[in-house]
């Protein structure tokens, strides 16, 4: 069993994996001698500059893409901010952008800060499962909007958006589509030679590669604004890359797109024992979004009137980590934001734990995990009677 931090079982992987040993054997051979700049042109930058081809053509076969349409960044939280105010700056007098209301805090508190600028800001609702139509897009696209950005996956409760029909949609309305797919690369199918996006973003650390590397995919021939200056990336994004970051990203791009198929039934099973294991023990348990498109690695399951930091800090002290709401609001006591516009209120949205699983995980995992729970239910219960 891999450990990740003290816990004996890690089920936090859409907060960040556990690091693959391909992604650690290729990053190690970036860091010994005789590999240089990427930018410099004697023998040591060649072979850097080899070995980010390389990893670049990786992440681009992981989307059906071209290579020449991969810019690296240091994370997806960059990707997406290039993205947005690179779009942004390219569309003239168009000031509007329409969004969800669930989607990444990265995106959200861009959005509201440009809010302040002046740009205006549509924010599209999502139904009690969390799901988006793409005509609520359709219906929400108006003359002056610049961009379209969503997610295909969310983060919290792995509920998939359609993003391929929105795709038809905004490409029907000649408006640029950003689709932040952090958490979708990887582990659902996605062929870019068939989904219309102007701009996608990804991030290594979801994949089982270090944090360090993102990536935007930007279409051939769609123009976007630099965040940073430089030569850098053909001129994308400046800033001498981070080779062994990068490197492991192209690594776990390939190990993704190996067995995507095989990987994703396996942990789907996963799931479903988890979920049902859960229901049969505590038949109070709501999976939130269980009846939408999801991932097959996240399961968000509320306990009733329980405590959520009370079950996370049980499982934790008995060696099993998973998540209260997304990592990104650790520490937070304000209820998910993703939970309460799906309609939850805030006793039911604190009560909710996140299970996400990865590739090192597996059918023992499960059971140690439903075996704890009744102990644990019934600490938290006792704890607030």
């Amino acid at each position: 069993m891999i450990e990740k931090g003290s816990a004996d079982i890690y089920l936090d992987n859409n907060a960040t994996g556990v690091v693959a040993r391909e992604c650690m054997e290729a990053m190690l051979a970036c860091l010994r001698p005789g590999i240089g700049n990427p930018s410099s042109a004697y023998a040591a930058g060649m072979r850097a500059k080899d070995l980010l081809r390389e990893a670049r053509a990786e992440v681009a076969g992981l989307l059906g893409a071209r290579p020449k349409e991969i810019v690296f960044t240091s994370s997806g939280t960059e990707a997406n901010h290039m993205a947005i105010l690179g779009t942004l700056a390219t569309r003239g007098g168009r000031r509007r952008i329409v969004t969800s209301t669930v989607e990444h805090p990265s995106t959200l508190m861009l959005l509201r800060h440009l809010e302040k600028t002046g740009i205006a800001v549509t924010y599209l609702p999502v139904d009690s499962e969390g799901r988006l139509a793409a005509r609520a897009v359709r219906d929400a696209v108006t003359a002056d909007t610049a961009l379209v950005t969503l997610m295909w996956a969310n983060n919290e409760t792995g509920v998939l958006f359609p993003i391929p029909e929105i795709a038809e949609v905004t490409r029907a309305l000649a408006v640029p589509l950003h689709v932040d797919a952090v958490q979708a690369a990887g582990r659902v199918p996605i062929d870019l030679t068939q989904v219309p996006i102007e701009t996608l973003s990804l991030s290594g650390h979801k994949l089982h590669a270090p944090p360090g590397a993102g990536a935007l995919f930007v279409r051939k021939d769609f123009k976007i604004e630099p965040l940073l200056w430089g030569h850098q990336e053909r001129r994308m994004r400046g800033g001498t890359e981070n080779l062994p970051a990068i490197v492991g990203f192209g690594s776990a791009c390939a190990l993704a797109r190996e067995d995507l198929e095989a990987e994703s039934l396996r942990i789907g099973r996963l799931r479903a024992d988890l979920e049902r294991g859960i229901v049969e023990r505590f038949p109070a348990a709501r999976i939130h979004g269980a009846c939408a498109p999801r991932l097959p690695n996240t399961s968000n399951i509320g306990f009733g009137a329980l405590d959520g930091e009370h079950i996370m800090r049980a499982f934790d002290r008995r060696g099993v980590a998973v998540a209260l709401g997304a990592a990104c609001a650790a520490g937070a006591m304000d209820p998910s934001h993703v939970l309460t516009a799906m309609g939850l209120d805030r006793r039911a949205a604190l009560s909710a734990i996140r299970f996400s699983f990865g590739r090192y995980n597996s059918e023992a995992c499960v059971g140690r995990v439903l075996a704890l729970l009744p102990d644990i239910l019934g600490e938290v219960a006792a704890r607030a009677a």
